[in-house]
Parts: C-alpha cells; structure tokens; sequence
C-alpha cells in the first residue's frame, strides 16, 4: 500500500486536511467517493444519495454510532466533490450542527493525489474546547478512512 501522511488540523480554524497518493486511475477514485456502493467499502457501512447532484440528501453511516445526514454542496466531476454531514439524527444541517468536506481529485504521474479538507468547525454550536475536540475526532477519522480507501482502490487495480 502507498505510504501515506497523517491528516492535520489548523490552529485557528480547526478545519482538518488529508493528502493521500492513490495508484489508481482518477475515475476510480470519483467512482470510490461518489458511488455509495463503494463508498460503503472504505467509509462506513451504510451511504446513500437521493442523486447525484447538489442539492442532493443521503445518509452515512457506522454501526455503533448511527446516521449521519449529508447533503451534496459542490459537484465537478471529475475534480471536485463535497457535502455537508451533521450530527446523527434527521434534523436540518445548518452552520452550528454541520461541517463540510470537500475532495479534491488531481491526477499525477503516480496515480491520483486526493486532497480532503473539511470545514466548519470553527462554527460548531459550543466553546473553543469543544469545536477542537470534535476537529481531532474527525482528523482520526480521515486518517482511518482515507487509509482504507488507498488499501480498497490499490486492492481493485491491481485485481
């Protein structure tokens, strides 16, 4: 598997950044983070979209900590894609309940470079102890996350 580097958090805004080198063909890695099948392979257990288009509502989901409602911001195949994600439950996503992630997708010599970067913490509902906290629970996250997905499109390229 390709080597890669831990996501960090910005001091001042806790927004919270992944790069990791994929050797995959860039279509493979839109198809891994856009398709909810696949996504279900490396994020989770359960992803879903109502389509995909901005706008667009779905749900994701871990067992053992339930479902998190997502709404597609941005859609630029095969460069760009990001969403809003909230606390578990059903409710509206707003600025104070939601942070985005955003993907950036660009094709290297190696393979594919994705970029992560999720935003809003420095919004979140709660003190500055708080909205850090839940930054640091998500730069584990991405960590994780992003790790499986290198392990998961490495794996099917060279199937």
């Amino acid at each position: 598997m390709t080597e890669t580097t831990p996501a960090v958090v910005d001091e001042t805004t806790f927004a919270v950044t992944r790069s990791v080198l994929i050797r995959a063909h860039r279509s493979a890695v839109w198809e891994a983070i856009t398709t909810p099948e696949l996504i279900e392979e490396w994020l989770g257990q359960k992803a879903s979209f109502d389509s995909l288009a901005v706008g667009a509502r779905g749900v994701f989901g871990w067992d053992g900590y339930g479902d998190f409602p997502v709404e597609i911001v941005e859609l630029d195949e095969p460069s760009v894609f990001a969403f809003r994600w909230g606390e578990v439950g059903g409710h509206t996503l707003t600025d104070e309940n939601s942070t985005v992630a955003r993907y950036t997708i660009e094709e290297v010599p190696e393979g594919t470079l994705l970029t992560v970067v999720e935003t809003g913490f420095d919004r979140l509902a709660g003190d500055a102890a708080s909205r850090r906290s839940r930054a640091d629970e998500n730069r584990k996250g991405w960590n994780e996350e992003l790790d499986e997905l290198v392990a998961f499109l490495e794996k099917q390229d060279s199937a």
